[in-house]
């Protein structure tokens, strides 16, 4: 009959099974280290976790609305109030009238006006005849925008003094225009800023 049933030697079988049993537990148990490190469980688990963070995160940071802001934009010439002032209603002779014009924002909300000196224009007339205009002989013009807060008015800066003498955009030589009838003579100031003129013009009197 087959020894491996059989097992034959000077000692008991009962030896020879025990040292048989012996070497096939320690190659089952070979076998099995050789089995876990081939497939690595759990390995295999945390990559779903990973790959889900991953899509949640882009999907957070896609979904995540986009930070914008934004600032005062162009004045509705609807909704700016341009006024022409004067300093005096009444000019004894040699007096020369200081001419300035203030901007009201009547919205509801900040706004941007071009408010520069290239965008203001001063007209002097009395009747039908303009008598003056500051765009005649201006000299270096420039823009300049300006934030306009809601019924705040702004005023210009530094007045433009009228010397009481006709203007032409022909000549700007003071000596060769004539000067504006006086004695109580009547005139009228209108003004416009970026194109917004004042509804009413202002009325002064030169004595």
């Amino acid at each position: 009959m087959s020894t491996i049933k059989h097992p034959v030697g000077p000692q008991s079988s009962k030896v020879y099974w025990r040292r048989r049993l012996v070497v096939g537990l320690g190659l089952l148990f070979v076998l099995v280290i050789i089995f876990l490190i081939i497939v690595r469980p759990g390995a295999g688990a945390s990559q779903p976790d990973s790959k889900a963070k991953a899509v949640a995160s882009t999907a957070a940071s896609t979904d995540a609305p986009a930070s914008t802001t934004t600032g005062p934009t162009k004045c509705d010439p609807a909704q700016v109030q341009v006024e022409a002032t004067t300093d005096a209603v009444t000019y004894e002779p040699g007096l020369m009238p200081q001419l300035s014009l203030s901007i009201t924002n009547t919205g509801s909300a900040p706004c941007i006006i071009n408010a520069g000196t290239a965008q203001q224009v001063f007209t002097i007339s009395s009747g039908q005849d303009v008598y003056w205009k500051s765009t005649d002989c201006q000299t270096d013009p420039s823009d300049a925008d300006v934030t306009l807060e809601p019924n705040v008015p702004v005023s210009s800066t530094t007045p433009i003094t009228w010397d009481r003498i006709r203007s032409s955009p022909d000549t700007c030589d003071s000596s060769t225009r004539p000067a504006a009838p006086a004695g109580g003579a009547s005139y009228h100031l209108a003004v416009a800023v970026d194109g917004i003129e004042a509804p009413t013009p202002k009325q002064f009197i030169l004595y």
